[in-house]
């Protein structure tokens, strides 16, 4: 495969399971059972004859995962995502409606930037509005029920490499040790992953981690919804650093079990809604009107806050030297600002990298290059969009790349051309939602487009 980006893209976009599956390898093993563990177990379970999934919660223990700490803040699954589970879990959107998912067509989705309403985009690009419990709790349903999947209850200690093959993982149980061995060691062990450090125990490599300080606050609150079916179901509004606000954004999707559920961030000493007095007066007073209509219902349980210092990502695929049978998915490869929604849909995207490596019958033996060099395209989209907004925040300083004014002063070309041109908004909205790579924008036509389009605003 040509390692065009936008080609790349387009290929992971259109990844289907295999009609008739045949085994690649004898067994797996999935440390981590994050939703990017799972999605790469369910990728696994049609190319293994086995896959275990090595956790230290009880995976089939009802309720959320509690080694989840943003479990309760709000979540988007974006269309792009939306696309990758209907692909790998047909009825994936009839299961997760019967469950309480709310529908977010186009139609139901409405956005604001500094206060102006962008134009509604007609498109095809449906998506789901729900808890991060209900649409994490769908997945892992799904894969658990899998006959080729089975779950360990253990800690994750650290790896078996014999020779240059990775050959299994050593796990801890109450005190007790013992090896989980697999053809293929797939790390979804998250932000705080220690595959790091086992690399370097082992006498490989430590990947170079990058970092980009936000130092972003999140504050969430449920409310209940008066209306079973409203008209709207997902609301953004977004402040530019150019608005005078403390401030950066909100939103409010309609969720299961008849809420809403509200969230608000800021950046650096602005830590907005730590209570629910100040959490309500925000909704009312800094945004939208639909907003203060969610702030005036009634107010469920307390304000839950999160705070996400750093964006980070770990460049596997720069090793001159890496051990084969072994790579890593999800956060633990690559974590973004939360306010952009890209986890889940790129944890669906590693995934269809997953599937495509493993449909090109590859040789364990030797270290998963293909699989990198894909990964690295969905790792390198991801954090262009999310780091070039970041960069723009006053707080923000640095690491620049090159060409970043003029690369900047295009975006907000765009980005306010949005408010008021299809075409753009439409263009925007495909690379957004992860459905095509950022590159796409970067062309005269969609650049004029946009210049033209802002002309015409003024």
């Amino acid at each position: 495969m040509s390692l065009s980006p936008a080609r790349v893209f387009a290929a992971l976009n259109a990844v289907r399971p295999p009609e008739r599956s045949w085994p690649v390898l004898g067994k797996a093993v999935v440390v981590g059972g994050s939703v990017a563990g799972l999605l790469a177990a369910r990728v696994l379970s049609d190319h293994a004859e086995s896959v275990v999934i090595l956790d230290r919660d009880d995976l089939h223990a009802p309720g959320g995962r509690p080694g989840v700490p943003q479990g309760t803040q709000l979540h988007a699954l974006l269309p792009g995502g939306f696309l990758q589970l209907e692909q790998l879990f047909p009825g994936f959107r009839e299961q997760a409606l019967a469950q309480g998912a709310v529908e977010a067509p186009p139609a139901a989705r409405r956005s604001y930037l500094d206060g102006r309403r962008k134009v509604v985009v007609p498109d095809d690009a449906d998506s789901l509005a729900g808890s991060r419990p209900l649409l994490e709790g769908l997945i892992r349903q799904q894969v658990l029920r899998l006959p080729n999947v089975k779950t360990v209850t253990a800690r994750a200690t650290g790896l078996v490499v014999d020779g240059a093959v990775t050959t299994g993982v050593r796990f801890d149980v109450d005190g007790m040790s013992g090896v989980e061995s697999g053809d293929l060691v797939v790390d979804a062990m998250g932000r705080s992953s220690r595959l790091s450090d086992w690399l370097e125990q082992a006498g490989w490599e430590r990947p170079v981690t990058r970092r980009m300080t936000v130092h972003l606050n999140y504050a969430t609150a449920l409310f209940r919804r008066r209306e079973a079916d409203p008209d709207l179901t997902v609301v953004m509004a977004l402040h530019t650093p150019r608005v005078a606000s403390d401030v950066a954004g909100a939103a409010f999707f309609a969720i299961e079990d008849g809420r809403w559920m509200a969230m608000m961030a800021g950046y650096g000493d602005n830590r907005p809604g730590r209570t629910a007095e100040d959490f309500v007066r925000r909704l009312r007073e800094q945004f939208p009107p639909e907003f203060g209509e969610v702030a005036g219902s009634e107010l469920l349980g307390d304000v839950q806050t999160y705070r996400h210092a750093d964006s980070r990502r770990r460049e596997f695929a720069a090793l001159q030297r890496f051990p084969a049978g072994l790579i890593s998915v999800g956060d633990a490869v690559a974590s973004f600002n939360p306010v952009y929604g890209q986890g889940m849909t790129a944890a669906a995207l590693h995934a269809a990298c997953l599937s495509t490596y493993l449909r090109s019958g590859p040789d364990l033996r030797v270290p998963a290059r293909q699989f990198l060099a894909l990964q690295k395209v969905v790792v390198d989209a991801a954090w262009s969009m999310s780091t070039s907004a970041d960069l723009a925040l006053p707080h923000v300083d640095g690491p620049y790349p090159r060409g970043y004014r003029l690369s900047s002063w295009v975006s907000r070309q765009i980005v306010t051309a949005t408010v008021t041109d299809v075409p753009t908004a439409r263009r925007f909205n495909d690379v957004v939602s992860m459905r095509a790579h950022p590159r796409s924008l970067a062309t005269p036509g969609v650049v004029l487009g946009a210049l033209r389009a802002n002309l015409r605003a003024r």
